[in-house]
């Protein structure tokens, strides 16, 4: 009978072991499940969601799937595409600014598909007006315009060709930030883009940090005519030229502002006679050469401008990179900061001498 016990005690010890080892595999498979369920979760939030709904001025474009062929057009895009490292299957030419052999190439976006090794890049020959033909041949997925002047027939036929990442609010009026947002959006990349901006406002702090001189002066975008002194046409602080202006410290005068009568647009027209308007700016900036300024100091009503008077002026010669980088990209920004702020810089130091 003891032995009987014993046999007993034993077969539920056995049993018991059992039960615990089973409730371990059962607990070690659920661990792993959960882990597996875990990277597939996050794998599934570094793709992306789809699809993607992005609001612009013209209502809203729905992306499906993350596009494989990127096209932009119009000015800068592509160089945040580029940027991101994604080479578009087409894209506009520069219109104005220094290109590289006519090739319709500014010298940050040439580099940059040197440095992506795309050799044989389709550019767009576009300047007098899109070229639909050459979009739709290209067949992209996504057709990328955040900066641009598009109207809103030129979004509907576009629209019949791929969907299309349409500025925010008004043409020509987005910011480089703006245009790495929507952009790196269009292209299933927003979290890259983010990145992308860190490391431009990076730069751009590193490199303030030798002027300090800058911060808090008054400037104004201006562009004089040595032909026609009796009209000065000025960029807007909405303006992507002015807005960059903003974020390198300067700031425009109260004088200009409260003459802007419609915050949507991003130039103002002003006659000589008003040019007063310009006088509380410490500095201009503007396209231009030396030239120009003695013609601006022998006007009788120009000449008077302080900031024109004691040349504190920073004027882009049209011989430069920095012509076609007043208008900023991710690119251009990074490959002209230096000369920029030294050429600002020294508009500045003319304020006290």
């Amino acid at each position: 009978m003891k032995t009987y016990k014993k046999m007993q005690i034993g077969a539920l010890l056995i049993l018991f072991i059992c039960m615990i080892a089973l409730a371990a595999c059962s607990s070690d498979s659920k661990s792993t499940k959960d882990e597996e369920d875990t990277e597939s979760n996050s794998g599934s939030e570094e793709a992306g969601e789809y699809p993607i709904t992005i609001e612009h001025a013209f209502g809203e474009t729905e992306i499906e799937s993350k596009p494989e062929r990127v096209v932009t057009i119009q000015w800068g895009n592509q160089d945040v595409a580029l940027a991101l490292g994604v080479v578009p299957v087409g894209f506009s030419e520069a219109n104005f600014g220094v290109q590289q052999d006519d090739n319709g190439l500014l010298p940050w976006t040439a580099e940059k598909l040197e440095e992506l090794d795309a050799t044989d890049p389709n550019v767009f020959q576009d300047t007098d007006g899109l070229d639909f033909e050459a979009i739709s041949d290209a067949q992209p997925d996504v057709i990328l315009a955040a900066y641009s002047g598009i109207t809103q027939e030129d979004y509907d036929l576009l629209s019949e060709i791929a969907p299309v990442v349409a500025y925010p609010t008004s043409p020509w009026t987005t910011t480089w930030r703006e245009q790495v947002l929507y952009n790196a959006k269009g292209m299933g990349m927003e979290a890259e883009g983010e990145q992308l901006i860190t490391d431009v406002e990076d730069t751009i702090d590193e490199k303030l940090k030798e002027y300090p001189e800058i911060e808090g002066k008054k400037v104004v975008w201006v562009n004089f005519s040595a032909e026609d002194t009796s009209q000065l046409h000025i960029y807007t602080p909405i303006d992507s030229r002015g807005a960059f202006l903003y974020e390198l410290g300067l700031e425009y005068p109260e004088s200009i502002t409260e003459m802007i009568e419609d915050e949507d647009s991003y130039s103002l027209n002003l006659s000589a006679e008003n040019a007063g308007a310009l006088n509380d700016a410490d500095i201009i900036v503007g396209y231009g050469n030396e030239a120009l300024l003695e013609t601006l100091q022998d006007d009788p009503l120009l000449g008077k401008i302080p900031a024109i008077e004691r040349g504190s002026v920073a004027f882009i010669d049209s011989d430069t990179p920095l012509v076609a980088a007043g208008t900023p990209t991710p690119l251009s920004i990074t490959y002209t900061i230096d000369e920029y702020l030294e050429l600002i810089g020294g508009a500045v130091e003319n304020i006290n001498e």
